[in-house]
């Protein structure tokens, strides 16, 4: 799955970013708190125990007041990957699943190149496996290998129910990217409510089939469920496939709009669009591209 034409987009696309988008697309921002850095953040009151290299002298001679410099240092940055191994990604050809372990590989690895700290969690209804965090491009192997691992499960999702239990476990904050068709019954928007409440960055990356969007079925016919493997014996008219058309795209729009109003990061892609250009059009959507 990840060979060597593979390592050569990545390398590709670590270049373009740190090139053409840093600050903008999740590996090239950092989180910031304050510590004995070298950029400026304000000032605070002098007490008796401070450090008095850092008391500003220029303030003392013109004003006479004692204040103390604040400065603001950089942290690498958490990035973590909520892979859906549902059973339902693995619609498609390539599969929902496979366009998701590339899309995780290729921006994991952006973020292992501008040395920040990445893990992967992968989910159904409840938390499967995970790849620790790492930081440094040298374990890029590892982590494809951890990758290749996966498989879909016969399992339906929950992504709520996933993150809370990825709670469970002391995490510090940081930018979390759910890959998923975020086909979930009770719905996405808790889990990343849930997110935004304990302070990380939501991005949303939904990834469908297009035959999903656009079926051709026609007559009777007996679906099955990928994940609950119930039946179904369903009649589909061309009217009812309009109304389906129309519901997917719904469906669709409701992200959008969900994304924009709490202020999220999404995407929305078929895997008809290669997964090197779909991360270009991620970073041009960024608006850094003139």
């Amino acid at each position: 799955m990840f060979d060597s034409e593979f390592m050569k987009k990545l390398e590709y696309l670590s270049l373009v970013s740190r090139r053409l988008f840093r600050g903008q697309l999740l590996a090239q921002k950092r989180t910031r708190q304050l510590g004995g850095g070298v950029e400026f953040a304000d000032h605070q009151n002098y007490v008796p125990g401070d450090d008095l290299r850092y008391l500003d002298w220029n303030v003392y001679a013109r004003l006479g007041n004692e204040l103390i410099k604040r400065f603001e240092e950089e942290e690498d940055l958490h990035v973590y990957f909520f892979l859906d191994c549902s059973k339902s990604m693995s619609v498609g050809n390539p599969s929902k699943f496979d366009y998701a372990r590339q899309l995780t590989a290729a921006l994991a690895y952006i973020a292992l190149a501008d040395l920040d700290r990445i893990s992967v969690v992968a989910f159904t209804n409840q938390i499967h496996n995970s790849f620790p965090l790492i930081r440094g491009k040298q374990h890029v192997l590892s982590l494809l290998r951890f990758l290749e691992s996966l498989q879909t499960i016969s399992k339906s999702t929950n992504i709520s129910a996933s993150i809370n239990e990825f709670f469970h476990r002391k995490q510090r904050t940081g930018l979390a990217v759910i890959l998923s068709d975020l086909f979930d019954p009770s719905g996405f928007q808790k889990a990343v409510d849930t997110l935004r409440y304990r302070h990380f960055e939501p991005n949303i990356i939904q990834i469908h089939d297009p035959t999903e969007a656009s079926p051709t079925l026609l007559g009777d016919l007996q679906l099955r469920d990928l994940e609950t493997n119930s039946l179904h014996n369903v009649t589909i008219s061309e009217n009812i496939l309009k109304r389906y058309q129309q519901k997917f795209t719904d469906f669709l729009d409701s992200i959008k709009k969900y994304c924009v109003r709490n202020g999220c990061n999404y995407t929305i892609s078929t895997t008809s669009i290669p997964f090197d250009e779909m991360i270009l059009q991620m970073m041009r959507e960024t608006g850094n591209i003139r």
